[in-house]
């Protein structure tokens, strides 16, 4: 049975990952943003989250910002040092690393997202797909979760509720818009070779359909 979650805020960045310096957003919340933002009110080793549909229900509108961000990661070789008893820093000096960017990100945001999940074989005897749909009706109604969700970034928080009207009401009826090559997720099948994987976008009367969308690497 499917699940409707009502996800708005005032800014979203779902960063482009061809952009190297400057971060723009893509045009819509990409699947993998949406997934994890369903995982924010309710995550378990027992389910699996799969996104089938996402609604656009305000217009598309990007605002041009500037944040402060540091220009450096924790190295990997560093953190493999540190587990290993040797001594490397693992911080970042944000007085010397921090520097301005510029980013264009989405404005006034809001969705519907329509989601499904099927157990994985972590799942208990005790678990059922009825038990996990209540538990998480009864969290979204009471607006519980585990960490906030955001839109992209951390500091574009995103207020949820579960949806239980009817069709949604999105800001394209009508129209049909490409919106080129998203990313879809990321494949963790690999541990030691992670990479991204991507589908071909297209938002029809404000929907991005994603149950029988192609991906590819």
């Amino acid at each position: 049975m499917a699940i409707r979650v009502e996800a708005w805020g005032d800014y979203a960045l779902f960063t482009r990952p061809e952009m190297k310096v400057e971060r723009v957003s893509y045009d819509v919340m990409t699947p993998s943003a949406a997934r994890g933002l369903i995982e924010a009110v309710y995550w378990h080793p027992g389910l699996r989250w799969h996104i089938d549909r996402i609604y656009v229900l305000n217009p598309i509108r990007f605002a041009g910002i500037r944040r402060n961000e540091v220009k450096s990661v924790v190295s990997v070789s560093n953190v493999r040092t540190v587990m290993s008893g040797g001594q490397k820093p693992l911080y970042i000096d944000r007085s010397a690393d921090i520097q301005q960017r510029a980013a264009m990100v989405l404005k006034d945001v809001r969705y519907v997202i329509e989601a499904h999940f099927t157990l994985t074989d972590r799942a208990s005897d005790a678990d059922s797909p009825g038990k996990f749909q209540d538990i998480v009706k009864r969290r979204l109604e009471s607006g519980k979760c585990y960490h906030t969700p955001y839109f992209g970034c951390r500091e574009f928080p995103a207020s949820f509720r579960r949806f239980a009207g009817g069709e949604p009401l999105t800001a394209y009826p009508g129209e049909t818009k490409d919106l080129g090559y998203m990313l879809y997720d990321m494949d963790y099948s690999d541990p030691e070779n992670i990479t991204p994987t991507f589908f071909r976008a297209q938002l029809v009367n404000g929907v991005l359909d994603l149950r029988d969308c192609e991906v590819v690497r």
